[in-house]
This record gives structure tokens, sequence and C-alpha cells, in this order.
């Protein structure tokens, strides 16, 4: 703050001549009185120079801007003016005695701005165009014949990369430019967006084409084949890139398991609703080139197989998504395309060879078959497993579908080796039925992966959804291929860090997740071994059947409560039937709606009264709060009272002395503490029926037992999400403030149960008065304090109790600590469930119903343990073959550099530097990823062996890095001090935005 002044002052002294003031000599020569600069500080120093001085500096920069002094201040002047030429197909300051000029208005682009340059072509030799002489001092022309326009390399990477990284549009860039140029509007800037598209449009496909060593090749682009200009990526397995040999010639019947699922080809399929494109031109004047040859499908044979396919509709879903109903008929109009579709690999993000393409109708069967069969086309596949969020419908029918497409398409594979699963996130909202068939949780070689990959990549590209939409098809297929290759191999870069971390993860997590199964499974094998025996050969039998959904499956309950909404309906359903069939009924005239409003309204007293009481010293803004509850409920109330004199008009004389002097004095209350008296209030049955029907009576039974059961779903909720919260809290904070935060967040959570507790109790002692005893309490029991317990936990005893003050700390459950609720960590063979974890059945043994608690939770412990131990297998063969094929891929550079032959001396010193420096850069990254993943690697395999336990140390991530700091601050050069240590405050702050 204290050196604005200064700072402004030096702005404004460049605004003149100055320090050159008191020399007043040209820079170069020395005349005196100089009277140019380069402008804009583009040259180091801008120092002033006399004119044939500035004009021989600039002679290798004709994209300077150039002042000169008229005794007052600065006015622009071009190097164009000042006599500056610059002469093609020779080496600077040379005189072409055949040079021809071009023309008059020759416009370079560059990232100093538009340019107005004055050229001469060499026609020494008649043989090279005048395009090639601009190519050749990397200036691209805009047209082949007679160019006019070009821009420079240097602007065209620049966008590229602005482009795909930021999504700047090429409209705005070039607009910025000429604003760069000229933004007073004194100087009108000549429009050259048009030109500028058409040269991005080109660098775009060169670009690809020389990266995939095209021009290496005898058969130049004309010999591209489909796909070949996509990134492949590396990790997937590639027969002849990255597999060893002999592997398709093994057994695979007899190949164990846990080599099996290694050539599992993992896919990630689904759609873009964004990416949407309008009518605006025609393939006749913006065609696609290059059909096929990247990232979308061939065009001229998707467009052929659709016309088969006009009338089909949309796939309809069993989930809750809305994303496909987006693309819905009344909002087609005028777009050529409605969104994309897309294939990824799901565990690695990168997009397939010929796995886009554009939908015409929302998301279609035709669509997405097409697009999948097309990115598996050239591929030799042992196992496919499909993520899809709508994979429960895809997989219906698909066999018979790919039999409409051409043969060339058709899946040779055996059918019980294409799996179809739901992405991890998308599956709660799908019906129960699909939950465990389509689960990557249950599927025996997933290892980790979630299959949600393809909507991560979708974010990346959403970007460039408003300049793609305008768009003809050619520009914008080129434009998003451009966008694809430069995400994949962002996503190439970063998985060389992301493999390590994830080893390391597989490594820690593993290791507790294998710990808390071992111990699990040996009290159980010492209690009950023909059991587990037989659960062991059940998820055995239901994993060998992933192809199919029919089979009963070992991780869910067969049999659960009502819920409240299950109750609703039930008796809306009854209601209607009571009242005729297509009678409408109000929700004022049933008695359902009078109960549920009582019981709405008993449960926001009961959040009230807990938030109130919580609450020591509320501030203003909180009583406020606290004010208009009340009103709320107070209005509630009062409705409530008006259908309560409907439905119980005498309610009070038939209830005690107590109770008639708090409906008396309820006036005088505050909102949380007035009784509404419902038909359970009255405990005695005859009285009950004297003041409301049995009707009655028997609706809030029936909403009273779906309220106990929705209660106590709550509470296991929050038991598992405090034993995660937990878990977290100790492997990934560290500092007051982290552990301060999570403290807060389980507080909360703490509560959340609490408040089911009392909604669980209230319904309970309401049914008791109700119904009496019987059978509906094997279902929901008495809750007891110790009963409130996760599956990991058991109740303290009576010594333990009074050994522990604090019993309401909150600690870690895995390290001992006491719950919340008076529970501790249990790994040991005493462990028991509490009742809370299994539902009661009538008529079978409580044996039974603990046996099938156990059994889900076995089954679940045992998927666990193999999924972790699955992804350590995974990423040590997704490293080894990121290693192999980058040593495959030098191999191919160094014979490429030899591939053509009958090149000028020129161009084939050219070919051979870009095919020996994409040599060195595959050489040199396999060598540093040998060396960086190779304590990562040896941990893993240690792993594997079982030769890590309990007891031993598994380094982590954080130690890895710390370890590698020091190892850095050891080859420091002597004398310079040691780094610092952060203190733990600084680490906090930066892991907030991961916590929240």
């Amino acid at each position: 703050m204290e050196f604005r002044d200064e700072f402004l002052d030096e702005m404004l002294r460049l605004e003149g001549r100055g320090e050159d003031i008191a020399h007043a000599q040209c820079a170069g020569c020395g005349t005196p009185d100089p009277t140019f600069r380069c402008a804009r500080q583009l040259c180091h120093g801008a120092h002033m120079s006399c004119r044939t001085c500035i004009v021989q500096q600039h002679r290798l920069l004709p994209t300077h801007w150039i002042e000169e002094w008229d005794g007052e201040f600065f006015r622009p002047v071009s190097l164009k003016d000042l006599g500056l030429v610059v002469q093609l197909g020779h080496p600077p300051g040379y005189n072409c005695g055949t040079a021809v000029d071009g023309h008059k208005n020759f416009c370079v682009i560059d990232v100093t701005g538009v340019h107005t340059v004055k050229v001469r072509f060499c026609k020494c030799d008649a043989r090279v165009e005048n395009r090639q002489q601009l190519m050749r001092v990397q200036w691209w022309p805009a047209s082949v014949k007679q160019p006019q326009t070009c821009a420079t390399f240097a602007v065209i990477r620049l966008f590229r990369l602005l482009n795909c990284q930021g999504k700047v549009s090429a409209h705005d860039f070039v607009r910025s430019l000429e604003l760069l140029t000229n933004n007073d509007g004194l100087t009108p800037t000549p429009d050259r967006r048009r030109a500028f598209r058409n040269i991005i449009r080109q660098y775009r496909m060169t670009l690809m084409m020389k990266r995939a060593g095209r021009a290496h090749s005898p058969s130049g682009v004309h010999g591209t084949g489909q796909g070949e200009l996509a990134l492949a990526c590396r990790a997937c397995p590639q027969p002849g890139r990255n597999l060893p040999d002999g592997w398709d010639t093994v057994d695979w019947d007899r190949m164990p398991e846990d080599r099996r699922y290694i050539y599992f080809l993992f896919l990630a399929q689904d759609c873009n609703f964004r990416l949407i494109n309008r009518d605006v031109s025609t393939a006749a004047k913006d065609p696609i080139i290059g059909d096929g040859l990247g990232y979308f499908v061939n065009h001229a044979k998707y467009t052929e197989f659709l016309r088969a396919h006009v009338s089909e509709e949309e796939i309809s879903s069993c989930s809750g998504f809305q994303a496909m109903f987006l693309a819905n008929r009344k909002r087609v109009k005028g777009l050529r395309t409605t969104g994309v579709g897309g294939v990824t690999c799901a565990r690695h993000n990168m997009w397939r060879p010929n796995g886009i393409g554009d939908l015409q109708l929302g998301e279609r069967f035709c669509n997405m078959d097409f697009i999948l069969l097309s990115a598996v086309l050239q591929c030799i596949i042992f196992y496919l497993i499909l993520s899809y969020d709508i994979a429960c419908q895809f997989g219906k029918n698909f066999w018979t579908r790919m039999l409409s497409l051409p043969p060339e398409f058709h899946l040779t594979l055996p059918h019980d080796r294409v799996w179809f699963k739901v992405p991890n996130f998308h599956l709660p909202p799908h019906k129960p039925a699909c939950h465990s068939p389509y689960s990557f949780h249950f599927m025996w070689g997933a290892g980790r992966t979630h299959g949600e990959t393809v909507e991560q990549n979708w974010e990346f590209t959403n970007g460039a959804a408003a300049s793609t939409k305008m768009m003809g098809i050619g520009g914008r297929h080129v434009t998003l291929e451009d966008l694809f290759g430069f995400h994949n191999w962002r996503r190439l870069v970063s998985w060389r860090g992301i493999f390590k971390r994830r080893m390391t993860e597989n490594v820690e997590e593993g290791q507790i997740h294998r710990d808390a199964f071992e111990a699990f499974n040996t009290a159980l094998q010492e209690q009950v071994p023909e059991l587990v025996e037989r659960w062991r050969a059940w998820v055995a039998d239901w994993e060998s059947r992933q192809h199919t959904t029919s089979t009963e499956s070992p991780f869910v309950v067969e049999e659960k409560g009502m819920t409240m909404k299950d109750i609703r309906l039930k008796l809306a359903r009854e209601e209607l039937l009571r009242n005729g069939e297509g009678v409408e009924v109000e929700r004022e005239d049933t008695p359902s709606t009078f109960v549920i409003m009582g019981l709405e309204i008993e449960e926001s007293q009961r959040y009230l009264a807990i938030d109130v009481k919580a609450i020591a010293n509320p501030t203003p803004t909180q009583e406020i709060d606290f004010v208009k509850r009340r009103g709320a409920i107070l209005k509630r109330i009062r409705a409530f009272r008006r259908l309560q004199r409907t439905y119980m008009p005498n309610v009070r004389r038939f209830l005690t002395i107590s109770q008639r002097a708090l409906w008396d004095t309820e006036a005088d209350r505050d909102a949380e503490a007035i009784r509404l008296f419902m038909p359970s209030d009255i405990a005695d049955k005859v009285k009950r029926l004297k003041a409301c029907p049995q009707q009655l009576a028997d609706v809030e039974a029936e909403l009273r037992e779906g309220e106990g059961h929705e209660a106590l779903e709550t509470i296991r909720q929050g038991l598992r999400l405090r034993t995660m919260t937990n878990r977290f809290r100790v492997r990934n904070m560290t500092g007051q403030r982290a552990l301060t935060r999570g403290q807060g967040v389980l507080r909360q959570n703490n509560v959340r149960i609490h408040k089911a507790k009392l909604r669980y109790r209230y319904a309970r002692n309401a049914l008791l008065r109700l119904r009496g005893n019987g059978e509906w309490e094997r279902k929901l029991q008495v809750l007891e304090d110790s009963d409130i317990r996760a599956l990991n936990e058991r109740a303290l005893t009576e010594e333990e109790k009074s050994q522990r003050e604090t019993v309401h700390d909150l600690r870690d459950v895995e390290e001992g600590g006491v719950g919340a609720y008076g529970v501790v960590a249990l790994g040991e063979s005493r462990r028991t469930l509490s009742w809370i974890w299994y539902t009661s059945k009538a008529g079978v043994p409580e044996e039974a119903e603990l046996v099938e608690a156990l059994r889900v939770e076995w089954c679940k412990a045992y998927a666990r343990s193999r999924r972790w131990t699955e992804d350590t297998v995974l990423v040590e063969e997704e490293m080894r073959r990121t290693i192999e094929y980058g040593v495959g891929e030098a191999a191919a550079w160094l014979e490429r550099a030899t591939g053509r032959s009958n090149v000028d001396d020129v161009l084939g010193e050219g070919l051979n530097a870009y095919a020996k420096e994409q040599a060195d850069r595959e050489a040199r990254t396999c060598e540093q990823l040998r060396g960086n993943w190779m304590r990562v690697r040896e941990r893993g395999r240690a792993f594997l062996a079982g030769e890590t336990g309990p007891s031993a140390h598994v380094v982590t991530h954080a130690e890895e890095e710390r370890q590698a700091e020091a190892d850095d601050d050891d080859d420091d050069e002597e004398g310079e001090g040691d780094e610092v240590e952060r203190p733990d405050y600084e680490e906090d702050e930066e892991e907030d935005g991961m916590l929240d």
C-alpha cells in the first residue's frame, strides 16, 4: 500500500522516452535524437532507435509494434510503413532476384495482435509453393492457392491450449487479439475470424496425424485406419502392446481367478445432452475430414444404420434419474444432434477410439449399440464389463439387437463373458432388485472400480458446449476430437501419480479390511463352521452367474418391515375402495390424513424441543428462528384441532384429570409442549372407542408401526455414518482445527440418532397402547441406549462403565474408544450384534434371524476384503502395462524413423528428428516410472503375498511424500539450510476444501 505512488509514477514514466532522454542517441548506431522504439515492451528495455536500426532489429520480429516520438508523445506506426519486407524462401537479409510481392494487405495473426505485413515469395524453385514457404517460417496459411492470411505457430498453440483447457472460443480469442491491436476504434482491424477458424481446424487434424506417426508411414494420411488417430489407454489390456506373448493361448477355464480378471476390459457408457448442435450448415459446406479416424464413429456407416431405426423410442429406465428425458421431442426443434453418446475405459477415464457418436432423438438402443460396438470393433477381448446407468434395461435383448448391425460389429465373445453393471452413484435410485446383480461392490474381479468415469469426463467437455453448438458438422467433429485427445493426454500424464496413490491406498485399506474380515471369520469358524462354508459357496455360486440376474443374492435381507410410505399408500388405496372406485377423495376427508397430520406435528414438536434444550443461551437470530418455528407449529395445531372436532368430538370427556389440565391450559404453553391427544393417548380401550371410531385407532396403529421401522432405519444409517466418520478422522485429520470440525460433524450425526431414538420410543409406546402385547413386539422391541451400537461395537459391561467417566466422548471405534451411546469397538469373538441389525419375522426362531444378519455382514465383509485385494492386483498389472506400452512405443518410433524412403534430406532429417525425440521421451518416461513406482509396487506385492500384517507398519502416502522431501534435502548443496517443517494448522487449511 505504501508504494502505490511509486508504482503509478513508474507506469507513467514509460509513457515518455524514459532514461533515453539523457542519452539522446540511437541504441544501435549512435545517431542523435532517435524517434522510434518497440512498443508494449515486447523487446527488452524498448530503447530509442533510428528508423534504419529499428527495421534492422526487427527483421526476425515482424509482428512487433513500433512507436514514433513526435516531440510530445508516441504515435503508433507499423514496420510495414517503415519499409520492413519479409523475404521468404531465403535466410534473413538475402535479396532474392526472382521474388514476387505477396498481397498488399497480407495479414499475420500472432500473440501480439493482428498485423499487416509486406512479404515477398521466392520463385527460385517453382516447385516450392507459397503456402510451403509460409509453413517453413512457421506461419500457417489460411488457404492453399494464393494465401493472404496466416497465423503463427505460437498463436495457434496458445489458442489450442486455451480452448482445450479453458474452453475459450475462436471468436473470443481472435476478438481479444483485435482489441489488443486497436482498442480505441480509431484504426479498424481486419476481420480474420473465419480465416483463423479454418487454420485451427487444419492444424487440429494435421497435429493428430503427426502424433500418430502418419508422416513416417509410406501410405501417409490416406493409409490411416479407423480410430488410429485416437490416443489409446496404455493401462487397458491391448494385445501386441502391453500383454505378454502367448496370453491368448492359455486355457482360460483352468486359469486361477486371481489371474483371469487382470484381462477384463472395463468400459463405461453414457450420454451427454449438453453437447447439442444446431442445424446451421450442411455436410457439403462443412464436411467431416477423416471420417472415423479418431474418437467419433464412422459417420457414413452410422447414419446408414440409423435409417432403419427412425421410429425407435428412447430407452426406458427403472432409475429415478431424469437426465435422459432432457432431450425430449419438445427440445429437438432446429437441432442436428440432441447430444452425444460416449464410451470410456471405466478405470482410467480415457475416451475410446470410435467411442463417440451423435444422438438424434435422445438416448436410444440403436445409437448406443452402434457406439459401443464401434468402440470395441478392433479389440481382442476376453471379458467385457460394461458400466451404464441404465444397464438393467440396456442388457435386455442386447444380443438380439446386435444381430441387426453389420456382421463386422458382432461380438464373438460367449454371452456369459459380457457383464452389465450400474455405476455406484447411479445404483441406489434403481429398484432394489437391481442393487446386488448390477453392483461393482459385489462383482468378482471388479476391484475398486466405480464405473462413474464417463460422468467425470463429461464435466470436462461441457465447457465447450456453447462454442460447438453453432458449428457446422465438420468443424464440430474436429474440435471435439481435439478436446477428447487433449483430455486423454492429460489423463495419461496424471495417472503416473494416481497409480502410485491408488496402490498406497489399496495396501493401507486392504490390510485393514483383510484383518477385520479374518477376525470376524475366525470367530464364526469356531462357532458355526458349516454355516461359513455354506455362505462361501453361496457367494462363489452367485459370482459365477454375474451375467444373469435371476440368482438369489447373499448380500441382501429377504424381508423388511413396511415403511411410512408403504403404509400411506396402502391406506390411501383402502380409503379409495371404501369411497367407491373412481371417486376422488379430498385430503381433509380421510382418517389417514388426520392421523398423518398429527404425527407430523408431533415430530416437529420433538425436533423443536431438542433444539431449544440444546442451546442454553440463544442468540437473537436463534430466538427469531424459534419464534417462527413455534408460529408455524401453532398454525398447524389449529388446523389439527378443526379436524379433531370431526373425528374425536368428545375427546376431552375421556381424558384423565392430568390430561384435561393440559388440554385446558394449552394456550399458556409453548407450541412444542402442547399435547395433541391422538387416539393412542387414551390408554383405556373402552374410553378410546367412545372418543373415536375404531377405524381411526387402526389407522394410527399401522402408521405408528411404519414410523417405528423408519426410525430404526434412520438409527442404522446414523450408526454407519458415525463409524465411517470416525475412521476418516483418525486416518486423515491432524491438528486442532480439523479435529474440531470433524467432531462437529459427529455431534450433528449423534443428534440425528437421538431424534430417531425418541421418535422410535414414542411410536412404540403409542403402538403398545393401541394394540397391547403381541407378535409385533418381535419386530419392534424395547430400545435401550445399549442397543444403539454399530455392527463393530458391543455394549459396555457395568465394570467398564464405571471405569469410563466420559461415556459420550467421540473417539474412534477402531481404536477401542467409547462411542456416543456407551458402546465400544470389538474385533474378537465376544462381539454380538444388537437386535436393531436384524428384522424379526413371525414364526422364525431368533437364532435364524441372527444368522441372516450375520450372513449378510459376513458376505459384505468378505466382498470388501476381496475387492481391495483385487484392486491391488489390477493396479500392479496396470503399472506393468503402462511401462510395457511405453517400451513398445519407443521401439516403434525408432522403427518409424526410417519408415519412408525417397524423401529429400531436409524432410528426412525432420522425420528422423521427430521420431528420435518421441522415442527418447518414451524411454525417459518409462525409466522414470520404474523408479517412482518401484517401492510402492514392492509394498503391493508384499501385501498380496501376505507378508504384511496387523502389526506391520504401512507407509502412508503422506509419509512417503515427507520421506521424498527429506531425500531432496539430503541432496541439497552443502551450507544450504534445511526446509522448515510447516505447522499443522497450515496443512489443515489446505485440507478444508477436501473435507467440505
